[in-house]
């Protein structure tokens, strides 16, 4: 393909855009380290690049370095520079481009090809990482980002790195930011999440599915931080695991227009790709690190322009791979990376003409493994398979959501009541998106009211009554009525006994609790509780009342009404 297309129209920013650029520049006048920004994929970081470079070389008569570790990213780095800024002469030294340019205001390489020459390219006033996670954090390690920054800060003493990422953390090592003098790039300038482009339209929205059919993946050991690859291919290339998912991928996706599939390895990427033909009645293209380029190529433009509708690739189309058309990505691969799970997902967050949506279908346990990709749980090394899953799978629809939903919002299937445990907090996790909300009816079983007093509080420190609603067999959903605090908090409690109760409000906890246990609150025949993914607590937004009961009536001694219940002492948020 073409390098330079000098009929392109001229770029305009997108609003963040703009943010990022100008956070890099106060970056770089405020402090003397490095920054990173990080926009999620398919949010435009080439642009930002290409501003960068623009200014740099218009304005301030800088020289700039470009690095990226494959082709595709070069190309597109080329191609924006041209929309941005067509008279800056651009050079290209990358051995899989067949060019060695060394002598231009901007160079955009490949690492592969340049790690060993600082020598050879010169001085530079800025360097500018795209992929920028894959620089080692910290003062370890001797990969070739570190060797030829060494080389090059050897050149030029007041040389400044800017890195660009979706994801900036590493599988095994965390942060890719780390104070100076041990990290190369050191703070994050700017970042926006996935969500809000996706809420401001720049984003494609997803939904998630798990298969159907799932293997055991407790059964597989990890090496350096990843799930060993012989043992995956193994796991994952039974038969008749292979025939479930691509006949649950065919039906998923009769009205989705290009579907790329991630395999586990050649074999079991050649097995799948054999299936979805044999069962789809027609094309699957297949791509790994040894397909001849033109007809990989070849493959991959067909795909975009639609002529394709399925594709497999084995560890080939993450990073750099922009085909904007991909409405559903199916992950036949289980990973413990959570870069990787995001640059897969990630493939199908671009927007297209008639695209509605993209379908993620998880096969290898990753949503669950991972959590939501706009707030990935990044797990200590040695965490593997501790604590409590980041979703949970709808057994009806395959869905996956948040596990604190007690009913399906995709297809209403009712979950059976978790068991309680004291103490257990009640931790909000999430699916392929935080911030999903569902709205549930319950109807109530019982009410407990009981003094709360919030954990490490002083003595001094205003107590709330606690009311814990039983919806199911050990299922609980609470709220704290705040009858010594003041303010807003005051004034919602008040309201709240006016409801219940033809009583006065009580003027402390104590006496509300007495009152509420002797029966001078309405019955609660149900509650609505509006749960969002990723949030710790869920929220009671109604109720439906019984009648409330005459002052008249309450002569039943106290003590005798209360339940024998000892609500868990959770940390509640105020």
């Amino acid at each position: 393909m073409s390098l330079f297309r000098p009929n392109h129209e001229p770029m305009t920013l997108r609003p963040y855009q703009r943010e990022a650029v100008e956070s890099v520049y106060r970056h770089l006048r405020e402090r003397d380290d490095n920054p990173c920004v990080v926009i999620p994929t398919g949010g435009g970081k080439t642009p930002v690049i290409a501003t960068i470079c623009s200014d740099a070389v218009t304005k301030w008569d800088g020289r700039v370095l470009i690095l990226a570790h494959v082709k595709e990213l070069l190309e597109q780095a080329c191609d924006k520079l041209d929309q941005v800024c067509p008279d800056i002469h651009v050079g290209v030294y990358s051995a899989g481009l067949k060019r060695r340019d060394t002598s231009h205001p901007v160079i955009i390489a490949g690492i592969q090809s340049v790690y060993q020459r600082p020598d050879e390219l010169g001085h530079f006033d800025l360097v500018i990482v795209d992929e920028a996670h894959m620089i080692p954090p910290g003062a370890g390690g001797d990969g070739m980002y570190r060797r030829f920054l060494e080389g090059a800060h050897a050149i030029n003493p007041h040389l400044r790195v800017i890195g660009l990422t979706a994801t900036p953390f590493r599988m095994a090592s965390g942060p890719i930011c780390a104070p100076a003098p041990e990290g190369i790039l050191n703070a994050v300038c700017y970042e926006i999440g996935v969500r809000e482009l996706i809420r401001d339209g720049f984003l494609s929205p997803l939904k998630t599915k798990g298969g159907r059919y799932k293997p055991d993946f407790q059964g597989l050991h990890v090496r350096a931080g990843e799930f060993v690859a012989d043992e995956v291919e193994a796991l994952m290339d039974d038969d008749a695991l292979v025939h479930s998912a691509c006949r649950e991928i065919i039906e998923a996706t009769q009205d989705r227009k290009a579907c790329l599939v991630f395999a586990s390895g050649v074999e079991h990427g050649k097995h799948v790709a054999k299936a979805i033909e044999r069962i789809f009645t027609g094309e699957c293209g297949f791509i790994d690190g040894q397909t001849p380029t033109l007809y990989r190529d070849q493959l991959i433009r067909r795909f975009r322009e639609g002529a394709l509708k399925y594709l497999v690739n084995v560890n080939v189309l993450t990073t750099g791979f922009d085909a904007p058309n991909v409405d559903c990505v199916a992950l036949l691969r289980p990973t413990m990376s959570p870069g990787l799970y995001y640059q897969m997902v990630g493939r199908g967050f671009r927007l297209c003409e008639g695209k509605a949506d993209c379908l993620v279908l998880d096969f290898g346990g990753n949503v669950m493994r991972h959590g939501p990709v706009d707030a990935i749980h990044i797990a200590a090394p040695d965490a593997r398979g501790t604590g409590q899953a980041p979703a949970k799978e709808c057994p009806q629809c395959q869905a996956l959501i948040a596990t604190g939903y007690a009913t399906c919002p995709e297809c209403g299937h009712v979950f059976p009541p978790p068991e309680r445990r004291k103490h257990e907090a009640e931790a909000g996790a999430a699916g392929i998106l935080t911030g999903e909300v569902t709205i549930t009816e319950y109807e109530v079983r019982r009410v407990y009211y009981s003094v709360h007093v919030k954990r490490d509080a002083p003595p001094d420190a205003p107590r709330s009554m606690r009311v814990d609603y039983e919806v199911g067999f050990s299922e609980y959903k609470s709220e704290w009525i705040c009858l010594e605090h003041d303010g807003y908090a005051r004034q919602k409690a008040d309201a709240w006994w006016r409801l219940r109760s033809c009583l006065a409000v009580p003027s402390n906890v104590d006496e509300a609790v007495e009152l509420a246990n002797a029966g001078a609150l309405a019955d609660v025949l149900s509650i609505t509780v509006r749960s969002v993914a990723g949030e710790k607590y869920d929220r009671i937004v109604d109720c439906e009342l019984g009648a409330k009961p005459d002052p008249a009536d309450l002569s039943v001694s106290v003590n005798e009404n209360v339940p024998e219940y000892a609500p868990a002492d959770d940390d509640i948020p105020f």
